[in-house]
C-alpha cells in the first residue's frame, strides 16, 4: 500500500511539473523559422530556462533563473540579471521577481567575510552545512562588482518593456542605495573608476568580474595585475547604470535634480574612461587598469560589453567592431575572451580564449547599438551555427579553435549545460537580428537578417503594447562582410 501511495504522488509530481512546462511554453512567443535549427534551438532555450527557474527556501515561492547544471544550480546575482536581460521579449516575469528578490538580500552593514557592503547586490547565495557553519561565506556572498550597476540596469529595461512603472517606484531607494555603493564603496582607489578587492582573504573571490578565475586579468607581458583592480566592462556598466537612473528620476521619482546630477557624473565618466583605457598601439580598450593607472592592455572581449552600455565614444566604435569580427578574436564560432596571440591566450583556457554564448549576444546587442549590424549577424550566425552541434543547447563556454581548424566547436570539460545566460543567448541574438526596441511605448523592428536565416516569425511578443508579431527575411550577405 505504501509503495503504490508513493508512486501515485510520483506519478502526481511528474504530471504538474508537464503541466508547468506546458502552461510556460504556451505563455512564451511563438517562434517560425525557414532555418530549422533556429527554432529547434529556440525551443530547447524555452525548455532550459524552465528547468533553471530557482525558488529559493526562504522567499516563498518566487522563482528566478538559477546560474546552471550541474555546479551552480542557485541564486547569482550577474547571472540571473544578465539572463533576464536575455530574455525581457520572451520571459519578462523572470525580471520582475528576479529584482524584488535582489532587492530584499541586498547588502546592508560592512562584513568583511561577506565582502558585504551597503547598497551592494549579491554575488551567491548558498544553502547547507558549509554556510550554515560559515566554512563559505555563500549565505549570501556580496563578491562581485558588477551585479550593482546591472541591477540597476535591468530595472529600467524592465520598465521600458513592461511598463511597469509601480515596481520603478517601488525599488526607489534600492537603486539609490546602489548608485551610492558605485559611489562611495566601490571606488578603492578614488580616481572615480569601480574597483574590487577581496575583504575575505580566505574564502572570497580574487577576480569579482564575469571572468572571474584566477588568472584571467592580465597585461600583454602575461603578468597578472595586482589589485585592487577595475575591469573595462565595469565601468560601462556604472555608466549605463547611471544613464538609466537618471531618466527614472526624472519620469518616475519626481528628483529632476538628481537626474541631471547623474547625467553629469556619467558624462565625466564617459570623458575619462575614454582617455584613460585607450590603448594606442591596439587601437582598443585595455581589459583594466591597475591601482597605479597602468593598463591591462591586451584584446578581449570585453570591449563589445563597452558598445553594450554606451560608453564608447563614436569615433573609435568602428575600430571596436572591426576587432570584434577580426581574425584575432572572432574564430567562425564567436568571440574569443582572449585575442589570439596574447601571451595567456589558450583556446580552452577558461577565461583566456573560450567563446561564451552569453558574451557574444551582449557584444552582438552592443554592435547593433552602434550601427553595426552585419557584424552584429556575423557573431550572430556563428553562435547559432555553433548550437548545432550541441543539439540546440549552448553550453557555458567551448573552444577558441579557428572554425577552418576543427570543423565542428570543441567542448570544453567542466561547462555547465544548461546554464542560465547560454540558454538566454538564442534570445537576446534573434532579438538583436530582428532590431527589436521599445520605442516611445510601442515596439519597433528593424531586421537585418543573413541570406540563411530565410522567414523568421517571432509571434505575441509581450510587453506595455499587448502583444505584437515580427517578421523578417534574411538579406544579409555575410560572405561578402568577409572579404
Amino acid at each position: 500500500r505504501d509503495l503504490r501511495m508513493g508512486v501515485r504522488a510520483h506519478g502526481n509530481e511528474r504530471l504538474a511539473l508537464q503541466q508547468d512546462l506546458q502552461e510556460w511554453i504556451a505563455a512564451a512567443p511563438k517562434v517560425n523559422s525557414e532555418c530549422e535549427h533556429l527554432a529547434r534551438t529556440y525551443q530547447r532555450s524555452l525548455v532550459d530556462l524552465a528547468a533553471l527557474r530557482f525558488s529559493p527556501l526562504s522567499l516563498g515561492g518566487s522563482t528566478l533563473p538559477a546560474a546552471g547544471l550541474p555546479w551552480f544550480m542557485t541564486m547569482f546575482g550577474r547571472d540571473s540579471i544578465l539572463t533576464c536581460l536575455q530574455v525581457l521579449p520572451f520571459a519578462p516575469g523572470l525580471s520582475k521577481t528576479t529584482l524584488r528578490i535582489l532587492a530584499s538580500l541586498q547588502g546592508t552593514r560592512f562584513d568583511d567575510f561577506r565582502d558585504e557592503d551597503p547598497g551592494r547586490i549579491l554575488h551567491e547565495m548558498r544553502y547547507g552545512e558549509t554556510a550554515a557553519f560559515e566554512e563559505q561565506p555563500h549565505s549570501p556572498y556580496y563578491g562581485s562588482v558588477d551585479a550593482t550597476p546591472l541591477f540597476v540596469v535591468l530595472l529600467d529595461e524592465y520598465e521600458r518593456w513592461s511598463g511597469d512603472e509601480s515596481l520603478v517606484r517601488e525599488l526607489e531607494q534600492e537603486c539609490r542605495a546602489a548608485l551610492k555603493w558605485i559611489d562611495d564603496y566601490a571606488d578603492l582607489v578614488g580616481n572615480g573608476y569601480v574597483w574590487y578587492e577581496r575583504r575575505n582573504t580566505d574564502t572570497g573571490l580574487e577576480n569579482q568580474c564575469w571572468k572571474d578565475s584566477w588568472d584571467s586579468i592580465s597585461y600583454r607581458d602575461g603578468t597578472l595585475l595586482p589589485f585592487p583592480r577595475a575591469t573595462c566592462e565595469v565601468q560601462g556598466y556604472a555608466y549605463d547604470a547611471k544613464m538609466r537612473a537618471a531618466r527614472m528620476a526624472r519620469e518616475f521619482w519626481g528628483d529632476p535634480a538628481y537626474a541631471d546630477r547623474l547625467e553629469r557624473e556619467a558624462a565625466q565618466l564617459k570623458e575619462r574612461f575614454n582617455r584613460d583605457w585607450w590603448v594606442d598601439d591596439g587601437q582598443f580598450y585595455a581589459l583594466a587598469l591597475d591601482p597605479d593607472g597602468r593598463r591591462a592592455d591586451v584584446l578581449s572581449s570585453n570591449i563589445g560589453h563597452l558598445l553594450w552600455s554606451g560608453i564608447v565614444d563614436h569615433e573609435r566604435a568602428e575600430r571596436i567592431a572591426e576587432h570584434l569580427v577580426g581574425p584575432r578574436l572572432f574564430s567562425g564560432w564567436g568571440v574569443r575572451t582572449l585575442a589570439e596571440g596574447e601571451v595567456r591566450y589558450n583556446p580552452i583556457g577558461y577565461h583566456n580564449g573560450t567563446i561564451w554564448p552569453f558574451d557574444n549576444s551582449f557584444i552582438a546587442w552592443g554592435l547593433r547599438r552602434y550601427g553595426f549590424a552585419e557584424e552584429a549577424a556575423v557573431i550572430a550566425n556563428g553562435i547559432l551555427d555553433a548550437a548545432r552541434y550541441f543539439d540546440g543547447r549552448l553550453p557555458e563556454a567551448f573552444g577558441g579553435y579557428q572554425r577552418e581548424l576543427t570543423k565542428f566547436p570543441v567542448e570544453y570539460p567542466t561547462a555547465c549545460s544548461p546554464q542560465a545566460w547560454s540558454t538566454g543567448a538564442p534570445m537576446l541574438l534573434l532579438r538583436t537580428m530582428l532590431g527589436i526596441e521599445p520605442h516611445e511605448g510601442h515596439l519597433s523592428v528593424e531586421p537585418r537578417l543573413p541570406i540563411g536565416m530565410g522567414r523568421i516569425e517571432v509571434l505575441d511578443i509581450p510587453g506595455r503594447w499587448g502583444k505584437v508579431d515580427a517578421f523578417a527575411r534574411g538579406r544579409l550577405d555575410l560572405h561578402n562582410l568577409a572579404d
